[in-house]
């Protein structure tokens, strides 16, 4: 163990260096943590209708070899992975013993459904982006969240450090999980409890709005701010908003810290069967069939709209740091910056939502692999992109 993981970062890890561990940790968090359900609203479920294609012998190349999706699924301990082809299920599969109906962390995935929401608060004239964020919330001022703006958050653009210590990511990333769940914390563990009190703890170690580095306590922020906007919960905000008007099949639902306040940045659980619905309604414009969901403009934007002043190209987290930037970052979304207009909603474990309108394609994986520089990067965008080419061919 001491080979792939530093010693210093072992007390912080609590079972993420080990598959089965985080297998049951992201099919069972309702079992493990408090928690508070996004409601799938009244509606009957929208249907998915299903064209089976055969994409087992499907060919990826890779920087490293040849691989078939049963191999990629073997190197990414992938737990579920759906292909929607031009509105249609082609392919579903649910190794590991899952199955369809039990929702699954989808990690920092969630942090782009909650941009999403932001986007569409901000187009109705309820967000103002420009605002500084101590203007909806007075008790972050001071802090290196409250003195930064709204659009600050919405991509990235805060340096900070927490309770005087220097910032590591992976470390910050597990002290996060100690935040919301006791079971993670160090036996001898004596910081923060509640999502509140660990933001009060950030002070800025650069002007924001200059630089992307990526860290949870933007996104937990914004989720603040917009319970301040809109009077209601982080669940009810997102089932209003999306889970209620998708045609969801499955109620979703949020970890909750010790207050009570959802765990916005990673704490979301769903099927990957709905999680699907919603790519699909982006990959349609943000409607649904002939009801509106979310503005045409926040979805045609998703890939255009990086305000001027922030980077326009940045590098996956995960990435080996000698990787180039190649990716755009808008409103919590991931932009590939492609010929085919894709994005993607991405998890530290393997989960991901990629929507293509380019390929008419919108894909599901949920994952439980280890992140260490011991276990190679698992090509799943690359994957992705080569099933769309072989589907359009």
């Amino acid at each position: 163990m001491s080979e792939t993981v530093p010693l210093s970062d072992l007390r912080w890890a609590r079972g993420y260096t080990d598959p089965a561990w985080i297998r049951r940790f992201t099919s069972q968090g309702r079992e493990l943590s408090p928690s508070r359900r996004v409601w799938r609203g009244r509606e009957l479920a929208r249907p998915l209708t299903c064209t089976e294609a055969d994409l087992d012998a499907l060919v990826v190349t890779t920087d490293t070899g040849v691989l078939k999706l049963p191999g990629l699924f073997a190197a990414a301990q992938t737990d579920a992975f759906l292909v929607m082809h031009r509105g249609q299920v082609v392919y579903e599969r649910y190794p590991h013993g899952a199955d369809a109906h039990t929702p699954r962390f989808n990690a920092s995935a969630a942090k782009s459904y909650l941009g999403l929401v932001a986007a569409t608060l901000a187009h109705q004239g309820l967000l103002d982006r420009t605002a500084t964020v101590s203007a909806y919330v007075p008790e972050l001022a001071g802090t290196a969240f409250g003195d930064a703006r709204v659009q600050d958050l919405l991509h990235m653009g805060t340096k900070v450090s927490y309770a005087g210590r220097p910032f590591d990511k992976a470390i910050e990333a597990q002290r996060y999980h100690a935040v919301i769940a006791a079971q993670l914390r160090p036996f001898d563990y004596s910081g923060p409890t509640t999502i509140r009190e660990h933001l009060l703890t950030a002070r800025a170690t650069g002007a924001p709005g200059e630089e992307f580095h990526y860290e949870n306590g933007n996104v937990e922020t914004l989720a603040e701010v917009l319970r301040r906007v809109t009077g209601l919960t982080t669940s009810a905000l997102l089932s209003d908003l999306l889970w209620a008007r998708i045609g969801a099949e499955e109620d979703a639902y949020y970890a909750l810290d010790g207050d009570g306040i959802e765990a916005a940045c990673g704490g979301f659980s769903a099927t990957a069967r709905d999680v699907a619905r919603l790519g699909e309604m982006l990959r349609c414009g943000g409607a649904v069939g002939d009801q509106q969901v979310v503005p045409e403009e926040v979805a045609r934007t998703i890939t255009s709209g990086v305000p001027d002043g922030y980077p326009r190209r940045v590098r996956f987290p995960a990435a080996p740091p000698d990787s180039p930037a190649t990716l755009s970052y808008h409103d919590l979304w991931w932009v590939l910056n492609d010929s085919y207009d894709s994005y993607m909603a991405s998890g530290i474990h393997g989960q991901r939502l990629f929507v293509s309108p380019g390929l008419d394609l919108v894909i599901v994986h949920f994952g439980s692999q280890v992140m260490s520089p011991a276990v190679p990067p698992v090509p799943l965008v690359q994957a992705f992109v080569r099933i769309g080419e072989h589907l359009n061919s």
